[in-house]
């Protein structure tokens, strides 16, 4: 028997060629479909779904890396072996049936937060958290880290070096002035002159001060304004320490010397920026939408009696938004008798009372 075929034998070797042979046709005719989508898609993805990668993931684990590196896969072997991963990582994910974490603190307790170390720039972590038991409430140093961080605070050491324009001007409001200029166009027997109006304006109270008026604002004449200005008896800036300005040329070294001299600072805004000058800004704007823009001025003295009546009527008939809607000098007194209205420029400013 050994060594001669038997029909049987004969028989499974004549069917197991012939499977293997149509197997063989098979994997080439597949392998070559493949290169053939290979080379179409080229660069671009495939667009499989989850359950797709997973199939190939576990097809492919059982073939082995080696033999899936013998075919011409349409993505890598090591792409099929990563989703693979994948799915038995999600196998054992657990994260949705997590509770979840620590509560949030309170939005009241973080706006306490960052309004201590907005109004402290020097406190930090530690600080705040004491100050914070003070107040019934016990938060760990990390909470106020995070807090901080989330409105973009800066730790204290780096916070204390820098100064906001809010806080300077919370800070010295009562030594606080401000000065600008603001142009007006006169008829006169030359024709059309422009006059520069030079004003000074004290932010806490928003009393005004006008200060000179020319068309030609030299250095005599800002030289005599300076002195005027921090006169010992009746000085606009004889109680001010600092007086913000913008770069303009027309204050002149010597306007500078003679205000500090007596012990008031110039404080230069950057270029470009109105904004930090709002109140002086918004006094221009009230003067001339309210008076100024609505009149033709004739000569010097036409224009110094629209002013000089418009600041009678800013100090003590024009009601202020930011003074809690009052007025400058006092409050009202209110009589019992008729409604009686005073007029000026002609009707142009009012002011209603009751007579006493």
């Amino acid at each position: 028997m050994n060594g001669i075929m038997t029909p049987l034998h004969f028989l499974i070797t004549t069917v197991a060629w012939g499977v293997n042979e149509w197997q063989s046709k098979r994997i080439e005719f597949l392998c070559r479909e493949i290169e053939v989508y290979r080379r179409l898609v080229g660069d671009g993805r495939l667009k499989l779904t989850n359950d797709e990668r997973r199939e190939l993931g576990v097809l492919g684990k059982a073939i082995g890396l080696e033999a899936l590196r013998e075919l011409p896969t349409l993505v890598t072997p090591e792409t099929i072996l990563a989703w693979y991963r994948k799915f038995v990582a999600r196998k054992h994910d657990h994260s949705a049936k997590r509770g979840p974490g620590r509560p949030r603190k309170p939005d009241e307790l973080r706006a306490l937060i960052v309004r201590l170390a907005e109004e402290n720039i020097g406190w930090g972590y530690t600080k705040i958290m004491g100050a914070l038991a003070n107040l019934g409430h016990i938060v760990s140093r990390g909470t106020i880290a995070n807090v901080l961080t989330e409105h973009g605070i800066i730790p204290a050491p780096e916070r204390g070096k820098k100064t906001k324009w809010r806080d300077f001007l919370r800070t010295h409001w009562d030594v606080l002035g401000a000065t600008d200029f603001f142009s007006v166009e006169v008829w006169t027997t030359k024709g059309l002159v422009t006059y520069y109006v030079l004003f000074f304006i004290e932010l806490s109270t928003r009393r005004v001060e006008i200060t000179g008026i020319t068309p030609n604002p030299n250095d005599a004449f800002m030289a005599q304004a300076a002195r005027n200005l921090v006169d010992c008896e009746d000085g606009f800036l004889r109680d001010k320490r600092y007086l913000i300005h913008d770069r303009d040329t027309k204050y002149t070294h010597q306007f500078v010397r003679i205000l500090k001299d007596s012990g008031v600072k110039n404080i230069k805004l950057p270029r470009r920026s109105p904004n930090l000058n709002a109140y002086a800004e918004r006094f221009v704007l009230t003067i001339k939408s309210e008076c100024l823009n609505k009149l033709v001025l004739f000569g010097e003295r036409s224009l110094r009696r629209a002013i000089s009546s418009f600041m009678i009527h800013y100090h003590e008939e024009r009601n202020h938004q930011a003074l809690d809607n009052e007025l400058i000098d006092g409050p009202v007194v209110v009589g019992e008798g008729e409604i009686e209205c005073t007029e000026r420029l002609g009707g142009l400013l009012k002011y209603y009372h009751r007579a006493a």
